[in-house]
């Protein structure tokens, strides 16, 4: 099965420089960086121990960040690695200051760029995030006795069943991970299941928001402008979402006459394509590009950059997630709830039932199903200022987490130092 897998790999390999050709095209790749995807690095490997972190986009990378600049304190470590694989958490790095820590795309995933890659970071550990299962890399990784740790770990039901479906091939990608730490009780069992040798329960890193960063504040005029609308936000929506907001918006509009619906779609490529829909609706529709002085016309307000969310759920205490009414798996509630704001959700939220399950018992947390019954939600919270106190427990759950995993993997780390 390996085998097979490898000559799937070598097939895109023949096709990469075309499908890499239309990526740039569409300003889904970066037309100088994307050679670091084929092993020709961008950064200098410094001397000293490095340790690597990859994640595969913008929830991945946003999620470790608040432990990166903790072990950046850490003075054995030298250099930290983070890989991505897409354009948009490239992007959003680069707003970040970091002293030890730089940004490379990920190598495609056959085995001789996996040695080339290693041969040249050469990391004291590797850490994958989330649901990251690379079988190349993680083969070379093994070869070359560098520990693999599987951080915040998720896999679903889906992902668990394709996996089963090929048991030997499974059993030989699986067997390399050293210990996982699973962000839920389900991944926590998939994992016995898929024969991960060594488990650890830690939690969800994605509790912890640095909601005092630089980054997560809106420009003080543009603030003061929006606080004098009754403001939602509809966050990481996709396709068939932004336009049951815009009937939403039309319903409570009748009510609140100064009404502003914030959306900010989870793929901005999608903004022309959402202005389109919008068109016989009869709606004034701004785009945040445009970094208007005043909203005083403004229906929706169309976030079409990237890294730039949190700013909003600061300013909106209701935040509608998408991916989960037109969409499936949803997307993580935690960061507007981290920030104060009460989270409203569709039905189709598989990915986040623990999560959910915790939010919904601490009553920041309301399900939907469409039009009218986000209407009936957001009618009901708009007047009410929210008790910040009721998400003071998320924070502390979160700072928990947060310095535990901390802890855990200095320790991995200076206990891999010590053996060298």
């Amino acid at each position: 099965m390996f085998f097979l897998y490898q000559i799937i790999i070598t097939i895109f390999l023949i096709f990469s420089p075309l499908i890499i050709f239309f990526r740039i095209l569409k300003k889904k790749e970066d037309k100088k960086r994307y050679k670091e995807k084929f092993c020709f690095p961008s950064k200098r490997r410094i001397n000293g121990n490095l340790i690597w972190f990859h994640g595969s986009s913008v929830g991945e990378l946003l999620s470790v960040l608040p432990l990166i600049q903790e072990l950046e304190k850490n003075k054995s470590i030298n250099q930290i690695l983070i890989t991505t694989s897409t354009l948009s958490s490239a992007q959003i790095f680069k707003k970040f200051n970091f002293k030890k820590t730089i940004h490379q795309f990920f190598p495609i995933d056959s085995i001789f760029f996996s040695y080339k890659f290693l041969n040249y970071w050469k990391p004291t550990i590797a850490i994958f995030v989330e649901s990251e299962i690379w079988p190349s890399i993680f083969r070379t990784l093994s070869k070359k006795n560098i520990p693999l740790k599987l951080l915040n770990a998720r896999i679903t039901k889906k992902t668990f069943k394709k996996w089963k479906s090929v048991k030997k091939f499974s059993n030989s990608v699986f067997k390399n991970i050293s210990i996982a730490y699973p962000q839920n009780e389900e991944t926590f069992n998939y994992l016995k299941k898929l024969n991960v040798s060594k488990i650890k329960k830690i939690g969800n890193l994605k509790f912890f928001s640095n909601h005092k960063s630089k980054f997560t504040r809106l420009d003080k005029t543009f603030l003061k402008n929006i606080n004098l609308k009754k403001t939602w936000c509809a966050s990481s929506t996709h396709p068939g979402e932004e336009i049951i907001c815009a009937n939403v918006h039309l319903s409570l509009k009748k009510k609140y006459k100064n009404l502003l619906t914030i959306i900010i779609p989870r793929h901005i490529h999608r903004v022309s394509k959402i202005v389109d829909e919008f068109k016989n609706l009869n709606l004034n529709i701004v785009l945040h590009s445009s970094r208007p002085k005043k909203l005083n016309n403004t229906d929706i307000y169309l976030v079409d950059t990237y890294g730039e969310t949190k700013k909003f759920y600061q300013s909106s205490d209701i935040v509608f997630m998408g991916k989960s009414i037109s969409g499936k798996g949803g997307q993580n509630p935690l960061e507007p709830t981290n920030l104060g704001s009460t989270v409203l959700y569709g039905p189709n939220i598989d990915n986040f039932k623990d999560t959910y399950k915790l939010l919904n018992k601490l009553k920041v947390a309301y399900k939907v199903y469409g039009v009218k019954s986000l209407t009936r939600s957001i009618d009901k919270l708009i007047t009410k200022p929210n008790n910040k106190k009721k998400y003071l427990e998320i924070v502390k759950i979160g700072k928990k987490i947060l310095h535990k995993t901390k802890d855990e993997i200095n320790s991995l780390f200076n206990n891999e130092i010590k053996k060298t």
